[in-house]
């Protein structure tokens, strides 16, 4: 079963919510893997996540070394390019991980559809 790991900033969790719901049927057949707040959006939606710490409380970080182990498959992380947020340098590093483990990332929906149509079509 695929590991994807769900992430959103603030301003981008109900955009995706709208995404893990249009793609309901792709997610029933993945393991979720979410920082704290994006989880508990998840789950309220109706899907089942292993939940790690709040993004700015080291939830970015437990994912980023996930990747680093080679325990995700993929990671979708909405972020919010014009806030600022004191938890950038994780961000930064999850981000870096991924390049360096050669693990998909994808930080819009546009991009995330397409990696989800790559992994599962």
């Amino acid at each position: 079963m695929k590991r994807i790991a769900i992430i959103a900033h603030d301003g981008r969790k109900a955009e995706m919510v709208g995404f893990l719901k249009d793609n309901g049927e792709i997610f029933s057949h993945v393991k979720l893997v979410a920082t704290g707040t994006t989880g508990q959006y998840a789950q309220r939606a109706g899907l089942e996540v292993e939940l790690k710490l709040s993004g700015p409380l080291g939830g970015d970080a437990q994912i980023a070394a996930m990747v680093a182990e080679h325990a995700l498959d993929a990671v979708i992380f909405f972020r919010d390019p014009l806030g600022k947020h004191p938890h950038e340098p994780d961000v930064q590093m999850l981000m870096r991980l991924c390049d360096l483990h050669n693990i998909p990332l994808a930080t819009n929906p546009a991009t995330a559809g397409y990696l989800l149509k790559g992994m599962f079509e």
